[in-house]
């Protein structure tokens, strides 16, 4: 079983994004995607004003903030927390994806062997292979590099991840 939705990556080393907020801008770039796909690309904020209303720092972007200040940008009319895998899954399977943080420091899991060490990434599908779960995300480029779609092992990463689910609470776009 495969579902992936069709969401346009962006590197957080794109030329539109301040170079000073590049390394640290993972949380924004997949606040603003995630935003611009269910807005239907009308969302007027950029990376570079979410990094500053989000409270991105040159560490990354703590949970918290996130949820908060998001709630704070969108209003009532949206519905923005953490959420289990389940949630999230359900979230892909109605058509809308998901904040996908990867974060060995503050979960204390130093020596873990994870695809990321510290990452915010849009979270765009999942797969079922073999009965082993995998997680279909952009990963937000790197230097020189356009963002991809990549499968990651949800097994491997289950115990450094944070899923955050942004829903309108009156949804008028089909689902799928």
């Amino acid at each position: 079983m495969k579902i992936q939705l069709q969401l346009q990556g962006l590197s957080q080393y794109d030329s539109s994004i301040r170079t000073d907020y590049q390394a640290s801008a993972c949380g924004p770039v997949t606040a603003f995607l995630l935003l611009n796909f269910l807005e239907e690309n009308t969302f007027s904020d950029t990376p570079n004003t979410l990094y500053e209303k989000l409270g991105g720092t040159r560490i990354g972007l703590f949970t918290h903030r996130f949820v908060r200040n998001l709630r704070k940008i969108l209003g009532p009319n949206w519905q923005i927390d953490k959420c289990s895998l389940h949630t999230a899954l359900d979230e892909l399977k109605n058509g809308r994806p998901v904040a996908l943080k990867f974060d060995k420091y503050f979960s204390f899991q130093w020596r873990k062997k994870a695809t990321f060490t510290y990452h915010w990434v849009p979270l765009i599908g999942y797969e079922i292979e073999q009965d082993e779960l995998f997680l279909l995300i952009h990963d937000n480029g790197g230097r020189n590099r356009e963002s991809k779609i990549r499968k990651v092992s949800y097994a491997q990463n289950a115990s450094i991840l944070t899923f955050i689910q942004i829903t309108p609470k009156f949804n008028n776009r089909p689902n799928g």
